[in-house]
């Protein structure tokens, strides 16, 4: 199977060498002049940078990983995201420059977008927590509206079967432990699609990997309770409500359940919420798992990967990702959290 992320691959090669010069070149042929800071953000998928302008606030310029998203599904991102903010939500969308919100510049695409401080919600706060989950509620019924036609959704084919099959394929897993892994993982693709069959939950316009890393939380005037903002759109696809709800709830089943009021007691103001699609969360967290398996391994030449993920493709790792998958096959049979409201 070919590895788009190989080196070998002209595009490839070509993002695994970009740097400063070539990253100062891009946002000055936008016309911009810039003072030569510049800054690398965590982003691992994409390459990111903070760019100093002169006599202006700095940017934020995002280029693109080649072979993973079509021009038109990027531009469907951004649309969705500058749609978001007509309507008041606050999302963070790219700067439109000469009619366009996505650039060319030599082999790269790339967006600029306006630089936000902020930091990450507290989810110890309820009404950060009520507060994220007005944003959810208003981001849901806008996305509601319509669907993604260039972005996939997330479905157990496109998380799952997918991730599975290209982990046996690539041969990565040690030789002792890919029967157990071939077994295992039929066994959890199978239950998945009978859980997600049997909810058959409506599948809308999402964010698409909400976590508290992906949001930006801003003070309000006077040290107010101020709200979120989403930064990171670039997984954003079809798929069910509670995607961009449960990587916020953490801790013993009954904190869980405590946060998940909170949390739709603001979603629900603004959007209805079905309740069935609470069995979806450890489906959910079962097909994440396994697609950050896969995309580790599609990601294992690039060099960044290489210092970031040191532990990555080891006996110790593929080790604990099976009793990890182990643990996910009980918890898919436990009952689902318990929303009081909706029943």
């Amino acid at each position: 199977m070919s590895n788009p992320s190989n080196p070998q691959n002209p595009e490839t090669g070509s993002f695994y060498r970009l740097g400063p010069e070539q990253v100062l070149q891009a946002v000055e042929s936008l016309g911009f002049a810039c003072s030569g800071r510049q800054l690398a953000l965590n982003s691992y998928e994409n390459r990111v940078y903070q760019i100093g302008l002169e006599d202006a606030s700095p940017l934020v310029a995002k280029f693109y990983r080649p072979a993973r998203w079509s021009d038109a599904a990027i531009l469907e991102e951004h649309d969705f995201t500058l749609e978001l903010q007509e309507l008041d939500i606050p999302a963070v969308p790219p700067m439109c420059i000469h009619g366009t919100t996505l650039h060319h510049f030599h082999d790269y695409r790339f967006a600029l977008y306006p630089f936000m401080p902020g930091r990450t919600p507290d989810l110890e706060n309820a009404a950060h927590i009520e507060q994220l989950g007005r944003f959810f509620g208003r981001l849901h019924a806008a996305g509601s509206i319509r669907r993604f036609t260039h972005r996939p959704a997330l479905d157990v084919h496109s998380f799952g079967d997918e991730s599975y099959e290209y982990l046996l394929d690539e041969g990565l897993l040690p030789r002792d432990l890919q029967d157990s892994y071939r077994h295992l993982g039929e066994d959890l693709l199978d239950a998945v699609e009978d859980i997600m069959d049997a909810v058959d939950a409506r599948m809308i316009r999402l964010q698409g990997d909400a976590h508290p890393g992906n949001i930006l939380w801003q003070e309000g005037p006077q040290r107010s309770l101020g709200g979120p903002h989403i930064l990171d759109f670039d997984d954003a696809r079809n798929g069910p409500a509670v995607q961009d709800l449960w990587m916020f709830l953490s801790g013993e089943p009954a904190q869980m359940e405590a946060t998940l009021d909170t949390l739709l007691t603001g979603y629900t103001a603004f959007c209805d919420f079905d309740a069935a699609e609470l069995r979806l969360i450890e489906p959910l967290r079962t097909l994440r798992i396994m697609h950050h398996a896969a995309w580790l391994a599609k990601r294992r030449h690039d060099p960044v990967f290489l210092d970031a993920f040191p532990w990555f493709n080891t006996q110790r790792y593929w080790e604990e990702h099976l009793l990890t998958l182990k643990e996910q096959m009980a918890a898919m049979h436990e009952a689902p959290l318990h929303w009081q409201a909706g029943h």
